[in-house]
Order: structure tokens, then C-alpha cells, then sequence
């Protein structure tokens, strides 16, 4: 791959799959350019694998002159990617596509998808881009910003809705009254970022529930404080709702809780019980914990496993 320059990295505008595509660039030593696929009318309201012409609904993004090499992640851009492979790229898909893997010279699929192929590389977490030299460069950052809170620092994670899982006023409330509960009875700091998913009343309930005591909740100004949080954390609370927020938590130092909400999904399940079994994380119940873990982070192993083959 030593005469790949600059691979595309091919994916819905999602921050979840912009930050998987990435992660694993990085981590192979890859300088990529981003295409983000956004499909006209009418195949924006069509599902990918309906697509007759694939290139031909994101035409934008897959313009010539064409790369040797395209990652890409989610369902539509495996369905991009399928038909690419037809031009003489190399293409890795990053999550299930949905379709027969051989039609990719490799797929990195998680545990919970539940895919194997001889072309099939398993991964126990999602990609990300949390790395050892990453977070000891944003505790640099942000030490000073995060010093005058009390310590041990509970760095906290906010997802939202997303069809499977519900982080609404009533899960907003109780999350906001363990986390409170929490800051009063173990004495502890408390530091929040919401994502650009998280219900704006969410929020509002556990900034006016840590006010009190002293905590801290990101309000969209500035730089987003998460990567300097994970790095200064001594324990970190992420909502159930996200993979790639629990999976770049794992990649940290610290001990890892999710926060339960109302819903569903059995390859969630899936992906939570490994990691619960290897006592990387714990279901949180309103306080502070901590135990011995190690950083757990598979992104450097498929970023190798894309190199060995490609």
C-alpha cells in the first residue's frame, strides 16, 4: 500500500462513521480524503442496495481522478464501494454491508455484526481515533480547563435517541438524578458533553442537576472538550446508545460504566456482554466505581490486518 497517497475515506455525513473511516486511516499510517456521500433525489429517501446505479446517485463524491484505495463505512458506502471495486480500487468496508462480503477485498466488521469470510476481520470494539499519543496530547490541553473540578473526575458521555435506545425527558431526569446522587455522595467531580444527538431538554435536566455541586456540562462553544475528558477521567459514563462512544471510552485508562436506557437491541447486547465479561465495563447505577483495566482498543490490529492483504 506504499503507493497509495491518498485514499478516500467514503461515508454518510455521520460523525459515528467519519470517525471509524479515520481511525482506521490513522492508525495504517494514511493520509485519507474525505467523501461524504449525500445521494440526490429521489435516491436519498431509497435504500443503497436498491440503488440501479450506485455512482451515479453520489456523483459528487466519487469523481475522478480515482484513488487505489477506498474505505468505506456504513451501508451506503459499501454499496459505492461494491461497484468501485469494478474500477481497479481496492476497497475495505468498515461494518456490515449488507451484502456477499466477496464482493470486497475486506470487510472490519464488530462482534455484534455477527460476519465471517476468509476476507472478514472481527473486531471486538468500534474504530476510532483515541490513541495513547492523542490523549496525552489533549490532557495537555485541557488539564487547566478541568483542574478546578473536583477530583476523582467522572467524565460523562451523552448520546440520544436512535430508534433502538430512547434518552428522552424521563431517561434524562433519572440520569440527571444518579449523576447528582453521585457528585453529592462520593464526593466526586463531574464533567458532561453532549452530543449533537442529545435532546436539548436532556441536557438542560443534568446541567440544572449538577449545578449545585459544581459540574460541568459543554455547551456547544468552542472546542469539544471529549478527547480531553477522556484523557483526564478517572472514571468514564457513557449512555448505552453508542458503540463508537463506549468503544472510544474502552480505549482510555479508565474504568468504563454505560448508563442504561429504555430499549432494545440484541446485537447490542451482543457487543456489550464481551466487554463486560473482560470487566472492561460496568452498567452504571448512580456510583462511583473504579478497577483495575486496561486500555482495550482493536483499531491498531485491523489497520495491520488491512496492510498484510492489501
Amino acid at each position: 500500500m506504499s503507493d497509495i497517497a491518498a485514499p478516500w475515506i467514503i461515508c454518510e455525513a455521520l460523525a459515528g462513521l467519519r470517525s471509524q473511516g479515520l481511525g482506521l486511516a490513522e492508525a495504517a499510517g494514511l493520509t485519507p480524503e474525505l467523501r461524504e456521500l449525500k445521494p440526490a433525489a429521489p435516491w436519498k429517501w431509497i435504500a443503497a442496495k436498491f440503488w440501479p446505479n450506485p455512482l451515479a446517485a453520489v456523483a459528487d463524491a466519487v469523481r475522478a481522478p480515482l484513488p487505489g484505495l477506498a474505505i468505506g463505512c456504513g451501508g451506503m458506502a459499501g454499496a459505492v464501494l461494491a461497484v468501485l471495486r469494478r474500477h481497479a480500487m481496492r476497497v475495505v468496508q468498515v461494518q456490515n454491508p449488507r451484502m456477499d462480503p466477496g464482493r470486497f477485498d475486506l470487510v472490519i466488521a464488530n462482534t455484534h455484526d455477527e460476519l465471517t469470510g476468509p476476507n472478514v476481520f472481527v473486531t471486538r470494539t468500534a474504530l476510532h481515533r483515541v490513541t495513547p499519543s492523542r490523549l496525552a496530547a489533549e490532557a495537555d490541553v485541557w488539564r487547566d480547563h478541568f483542574a478546578p473540578y473536583r477530583r476523582p473526575l467522572v467524565a460523562v458521555l451523552l448520546g440520544g435517541n436512535n430508534g433502538r435506545f430512547r434518552l428522552d425527558r424521563d431517561a434524562g431526569g433519572r440520569l440527571a438524578a444518579d449523576l447528582a446522587t453521585m457528585a453529592q455522595r462520593d464526593k466526586v467531580g463531574v464533567v458532561v458533553t453532549p452530543s449533537r444527538r442529545t435532546d436539548p431538554a436532556v441536557t438542560d435536566l443534568i446541567r440544572t442537576a449538577l449545578a449545585p455541586h459544581g459540574g460541568f456540562v459543554w455547551d456547544f462553544t468552542g472546542e469539544n472538550p471529549d478527547f480531553g475528558m477522556l484523557a483526564l477521567a478517572d472514571l468514564i459514563v457513557v449512555t448505552q446508545d453508542s458503540v463508537s462512544m463506549i468503544s472510544e471510552a474502552a480505549a482510555t485508562t479508565a474504568p468504563v460504566m454505560f448508563a442504561p436506557l429504555p430499549g432494545h437491541w440484541v446485537r447490542h447486547g451482543l457487543f456489550l456482554k464481551p466487554l463486560m465479561d473482560e470487566d472492561r465495563i460496568r452498567p452504571f447505577e448512580g456510583r462511583f466505581s473504579t478497577w483495575k483495566v486496561a486500555p482495550l482498543n482493536d483499531s491498531p490490529a485491523a489497520a495491520a490486518e488491512m496492510r498484510r492483504r492489501l
